[in-house]
Order: structure tokens, then sequence, then C-alpha cells
């Protein structure tokens, strides 16, 4: 079982955004970046595609998604500000044996790759943090 805890690719700046967060799009860079992590991740078994609400991180797994014939499954728990929640999924993933990809946000995937007992030292948008209850390896995101 492996779970692929995957940080939303580049979006548009918050600063430059007026609407609701949760709404800011990837840029062009990000968009390359989700179509990236299609062949990056291939060799990892998934189930399921699970993301945060934001457009940003459904954006990013889209492509995994299509690719593996999965719908894209919204998870509140993978918000921002969720880290508590998000942990609680992704022990609950680990203790199912479920192979999943979920997409969340550069505040939640460092708290849970800390509370499993990892050195979460790195977390760029678009890197993938591959866990199996046992380790945890960091992958940088394509370019």
């Amino acid at each position: 079982m492996t779970v692929l805890l995957v940080r939303h690719a580049v979006a548009r700046p918050r600063a430059r955004w007026d609407d609701d967060d949760t709404l800011r799009p990837l840029t062009t860079r990000g968009a390359r970046q989700a179509e990236g992590l299609v062949k990056q991740l291939s060799r990892y078994a998934a189930t399921s595609v699970l993301s945060s609400p934001s457009v940003r991180c459904i954006d990013t797994v889209i492509p995994i998604a299509d690719k593996r014939g999965l719908d894209v499954e919204v998870d509140r728990a993978l918000a921002e500000g969720g880290s508590r929640a998000g942990l609680k999924l992704v022990r609950d993933l680990l203790e199912a044996g479920t192979d999943a990809v979920l997409c969340s946000h550069g505040d939640v995937i460092p708290d849970v790759v800390e509370a499993l007992g990892f050195n979460c030292g790195r977390c760029a948008k678009g890197s993938t943090w591959i866990l199996d209850g046992k380790r945890a390896m960091y992958l940088p995101p394509p370019d």
C-alpha cells in the first residue's frame, strides 16, 4: 500500500488573486507539472484520487485520474488548515492498505509527514511524498 501525497502544482499568486482563494487556478507551469506527475507517478498503484476542494489541487491531479480511469474525489480533510483531518485520512488509508493519490497544501503536508515520524525538509509545489507507513520518500516536482 502506498499513499502518494502531492502538493498542488504552481498556482497564480495569492497576492494577484482577488476572488475566492479556493478558485485560484494553476499557472501554465503548474499545468505542465500536473501533466508531468502522470509519468513521474506511473509506477505507483492507485485505486483512488482524492483532493482538497481547491481548484489548484483538483487540477493538479485530474491528469493522473484521467490516465487511470478514476474520478477525483474532493475531500475537505485535505483543505488548507486541515492538518489533523489530513493526518487522520492518511493514517486511515495506510491502515486499510489503500493505494491512493492525495493532493493537498503546503501547510498540511509537512504536518502530516512529520506527525508520521518523518523529517519534512522539503515540500515544493508539485512535489510528492511517497508514504507506505514505514518509510517516506520525497520526489521533487516534475519540470
